[in-house]
C-alpha cells in the first residue's frame, strides 16, 4: 500500500508556485477564448476542446480578434449556435487542414521480408491490413504552415511523417517510437528516420523534443525515447550518418533532462547520493488543449497558488504519458490531488538509463571514447540507485519513490520505506527492457514471476494499473 502520509486535503498549499513558465502565443491564448466560448455553447458531450485549439486562422489574428469581441455573447459567455458556427466558418480554417496528405516514400503493398514469421494465412492478412494504414496516416506540414506560422498553432517541420491518427493531427514524441517499431517491421526505413529528423528539429529549436508539434506543446516534453528511435534504426539499418546527426542532439537533450527542475537527489541507507529524474513542465496554467474543463477541476481550489500548482501537475502529467492515471495522484479517488513533480518515476529513470546506454554506444561509433565512458559510467551509477531506491525485493518490483512535500532539487532527501508507492502498475515492470537488467537471469526469473500474480495480465493485453478509475 502507498504510504499513509500521502493523502492530505490539499498538496498544493504549502508553498508558492515558483517554478519556469514558458510563455505561449497569442494566438493560443485567443484560441483559448475561442474553446472557452464553444465550452459554454455546445452540450459538453459532444464538445472536443481540441477541436478549437487547432484551428488555423483564415486572416490576421487583430482582424479575427475584433470580429469575435463583436459577436452578441450572454451573460455565462455562450453565443447562439448558428451564429458561432458561422464566425468559425468565417475566419477559421478546420483543424487539420494544416496538414496535407503526402505518399509515403518507401510504401510497398506487401514489403520483401514481410513478418517472416507469421505464417497462418488469416494473421498475416490481417496484418497486411494494418500495415495498410500507412498510407492514411502519412503527413506533411502544408505550405502556409511554413509561410505564416503566425496563422497555426501546429508547428513548422522538414520533412513528411505519421501521425497517431483520430483527434491527434500532429506528431507526438513517445507514441514516434511504437510508429517506429511498425515501420521498421514495415521495412519502411526512410520514413522512420524522417520522423527522427522532424524530433531533432524540434529539439534543436527549443532545446529538447515536445510532447507535441504545436505551439501549445513548448512547455512540456514527453517520455524521452530519441535515444531508442535512433538504437532502433541504426540496429536495423546500420546507418552510422543518421547517428552523427543524432549525438549532439541527445546530448542536448540529456542536458535537458538532467537541469535542476528534472532533477532530485536521494540519500541512500549506504551514505550514497542519487540523483534521479522527475517530471516537471514549465507550465501554471490550464493546458490550452483543455483549458475549458482544468479550469472546472481547478475551482475547487481557493487561491490562485494552489490552482497555479495544480496546473503544473496536470501539465506534468501529460509530460508523463500517463494522462490521467491514479499513479500519479495521493489520494486515488480525487483526481484533483495529482502530486506527480513530487514522485521520482521507475519509467522515466528507465529512460534516461536507457539514454545513457545508447549515448554511450553511439559515442563509441563515432570514436568519441571520452563520451563513451563518461556515459557507461553515468549508467552504472544509475543502475545502483535502483536497487537501493526503486527495487522491492518483497513484490519483486521497481516501484515509484515518492518525495517529500516541500521538496527542494538541491536538498538531499533521505530514503525511506515508507515512500515506495507499492501499488501495482505496468510501469514497475519497464526496467526490463535495459540490458543491464534483462541480462540477469534470476532477477528476470523473479521479476516474470511477479508480473504473472501481478493481476496485470488481461485477455486482450497487459492493464496500466489494477484500479478501475475510469481514467485512460
Amino acid at each position: 500500500m502507498a504510504a499513509a502520509n500521502h493523502s492530505p486535503s490539499s498538496p498544493y498549499s504549502c508553498a508558492k508556485d515558483s517554478g519556469p513558465v514558458i510563455p505561449t502565443t497569442s494566438l493560443v491564448t485567443f484560441l483559448e477564448r475561442v474553446q472557452e466560448t464553444a465550452f459554454q455553447t455546445y452540450e459538453r458531450s459532444k464538445f472536443d476542446h481540441k477541436d478549437f485549439i487547432d484551428l488555423s486562422l483564415k486572416f490576421d489574428l487583430s482582424t479575427t480578434v475584433k470580429a469575435f469581441d463583436e459577436i452578441s455573447k450572454t451573460e455565462n459567455g455562450s453565443v447562439s449556435t448558428k451564429d458561432f458556427e458561422e464566425f468559425i466558418g468565417k475566419w477559421f480554417k478546420s483543424a487539420g487542414e494544416d496538414l496535407v496528405y503526402v505518399e509515403p516514400m518507401d510504401f510497398e503493398t506487401e514489403p520483401y521480408g514481410f513478418l517472416p514469421k507469421v505464417e497462418n494465412p488469416e494473421v498475416r492478412a490481417w496484418a497486411l491490413e494494418v500495415h495498410g494504414l500507412w498510407k492514411k496516416l502519412s503527413r506533411e506540414v502544408s505550405s502556409s504552415v511554413h509561410d505564416h506560422p503566425e496563422l497555426h498553432t501546429l508547428l513548422p517541420l522538414p520533412v513528411p511523417g505519421m501521425i497517431p491518427g483520430s483527434r491527434f493531427r500532429e506528431v507526438y514524441y513517445w507514441d514516434s517510437y511504437w510508429v517506429i517499431r511498425g515501420l521498421l517491421a514495415s521495412k519502411m526505413h526512410e520514413t522512420a528516420k524522417a520522423i527522427v529528423t522532424n524530433l531533432i528539429s524540434l529539439l534543436d529549436t527549443y532545446g529538447y523534443v515536445l510532447n507535441g508539434a504545436r505551439a501549445y506543446y513548448t512547455n512540456r516534453s514527453q517520455p524521452p525515447l530519441l535515444s531508442a528511435m535512433v538504437y532502433e534504426i541504426y540496429n536495423r539499418t546500420g546507418d552510422v550518418d543518421l547517428v552523427k546527426k543524432a549525438l549532439p542532439a541527445l546530448l542536448k537533450e540529456y542536458q535537458f533532462w538532467n537541469s535542476e527542475i528534472h532533477t532530485m537527489i536521494i540519500h541512500d541507507a549506504e551514505n550514497c547520493n542519487h540523483s534521479l529524474n522527475r517530471y516537471y513542465a514549465m507550465w501554471n496554467k490550464p493546458r490550452p488543449e483543455a483549458s475549458a474543463i482544468d479550469k472546472r477541476f481547478a475551482s475547487k481550489f481557493l487561491n490562485v497558488n494552489e490552482k497555479q500548482k495544480f496546473y503544473r501537475e496536470l501539465a506534468s502529467t501529460a509530460e508523463s504519458g500517463w494522462d490521467f492515471s491514479t499513479r500519479w495522484m495521493r489520494n486515488p479517488s480525487e483526481f484533483t490531488s495529482l502530486s506527480t513533480t513530487t514522485i521520482l518515476p521507475v519509467d522515466l529513470n528507465a529512460f534516461m538509463l536507457r539514454m545513457e546506454l545508447d549515448i554511450a554506444f553511439f559515442a563509441k561509433i563515432v570514436g568519441d571514447d571520452a563520451i563513451a565512458e563518461d556515459f557507461l559510467t553515468a549508467s552504472h551509477t544509475r543502475k545502483k540507485a535502483f536497487n537501493s531506491v526503486f527495487w522491492n525485493e518483497n513484490m519483486g518490483q521497481w516501484v515509484d519513490y515518492w518525495l517529500n512535500y516541500g521538496a527542494e532539487p538541491k536538498e538531499p532527501q533521505t530514503w525511506e520505506a515508507q515512500n515506495q508507492n507499492q501499488n501495482v502498475f505496468a510501469s514497475n515492470f519497464v526496467p526490463l527492457w535495459i540490458d543491464l537488467f534483462n541480462s540477469d537471469t534470476p532477477l528476470v526469473e523473479k521479476v516474470t514471476r511477479s508480473l504473472q500474480s501481478s493481476g496485470l495480465l488481461c485477455a486482450a493485453g497487459i492493464a496500466t494499473s489494477l484500479t478501475n478509475s475510469g481514467h485512460q
